[in-house]
């Protein structure tokens, strides 16, 4: 039996029965107030059905200025609950694990769709981004903490913190991006504390076997590869953290920094020691050839994107046949209906070069 089919204990009350989680897919399909559509519920639910051991929501805005796109899925308000309770139930009933992704856009967010300019670390003229200020800061990271207490309200089994791609937790740990002369700003110890911080907030707040896990990016938007191995390498030491989340954007790609080139990106991260924390990679893993290859590389689980759209049940797909080849792109808007894609998330992948049939 494939390693990919081995459960997985994430803490001592919470294991996965595969390998398999969904990536936190930007989709555009909840409600224009962040509440939950039936075409989100639908997405997210057929997924848990068709096998993966951990259902991750899209990216949920713990602050209404940190709105990242159109119908992006909220958790910075009560209202939120009622939709986000139904969903935790649903995905649970299908023995899958059920994860809030909390995220933040900061000089991200449109300001045509925040309504004022969006705010960053440190004044941001590309982006026309004000910097935040002390007590802003604050009171970001207290949103985050209480967005982390509303999912397990809601019946989440955890959540996870995106510092990854550029959003306003990588913008706070990018020298490049955060100009800072306070206690968040300056040397990386500084620019990682708003994330630890948050860490040690819900951590305080939420339930000993509450999950909770952090997406890290190691290339553009100013990361540094020998930063984030510190960053990585500390979180899985302190232990504070149940599981890492190296998004990769290609799995099998060597460092863009010359002087780490001479094995992949992936390898970087799977030589640190880890301890308790289960370390996991997404990037182009696209079939069972490459969920093979990568899970045999060390890591403790994989992560699907593209792969979970087009077949909402390849983890069944797979365990029943590790060579079948999943449907070749592009695909027709019909057969992606069929996988429970809406009309609005269709309209956000006719921006997918090649991927939908013209």
């Amino acid at each position: 039996m494939s390693q990919l089919f081995n459960p997985l204990s994430l803490n001592l009350a919470t294991e996965m029965t595969n390998r398999f989680m969904l990536a936190p897919l930007t989709n555009s399909q909840s409600n224009d107030d962040g509440t939950m559509s039936e075409e989100e519920f639908h997405w997210l639910t057929m997924r848990a059905k068709g096998g993966f051991g951990l259902t991750m929501t899209c990216a949920a805005h713990v602050q209404e200025i940190g709105r990242g796109f159109p119908g992006q899925m909220g958790i910075f308000s009560d209202q939120h609950l009622p939709g986000l309770t139904r969903l935790a139930a649903e995905i649970g009933s299908h023995n899958s694990i059920s994860i809030v992704q909390l995220h933040h856009a900061g000089m991200r967010s449109p300001a045509a769709l925040i309504g004022e300019r969006p705010v960053c670390p440190s004044d941001n003229e590309r982006d026309d981004a004000r910097g935040l200020t002390l007590d802003e800061v604050y009171q970001l990271r207290d949103d985050f903490v209480q967005s982390a207490i509303r999912a397990e309200k809601a019946g989440f089994d955890g959540v996870e913190l995106h510092g990854a791609h550029g959003y306003i937790l990588c913008q706070f740990l990018s020298s490049e991006i955060n100009h800072r002369v306070d206690q968040y700003g300056g040397e990386l110890e500084n620019r990682c504390r708003l994330l630890k911080e948050i860490i040690q907030g819900i951590r305080a707040s939420c339930s000993p076997n509450f999950v909770l896990g952090v997406r890290l990016s190691p290339e553009r938007f100013g990361m540094q590869l020998f930063e984030i191995k510190e960053l990585a390498q500390n979180l899985m030491t302190e232990g504070d953290i149940d599981f890492l989340d190296m998004s990769l954007w290609d799995v099998f790609k060597e460092p863009n920094e010359e002087k780490f080139q001479g094995k992949t990106l992936l390898a970087h991260f799977a030589e640190l020691d880890r301890g308790s924390v289960k370390l996991g990679v997404a990037g182009k893993i696209t079939n069972p050839g490459e969920a093979e290859a990568i899970i045999s590389q060390g890591v403790d689980w994989i992560m699907l994107g593209r792969a979970a759209i087009l077949h909402h049940n390849f983890p069944e797909l797979h365990r029943a046949d590790p060579d079948f080849m999943p449907v070749q792109l592009p695909v027709s808007e019909d057969y992606l209906r069929n996988e429970g894609l809406s009309d609005k998330f269709l309209d956000y992948m006719r921006g997918w070069d090649g991927f939908i049939l013209d």
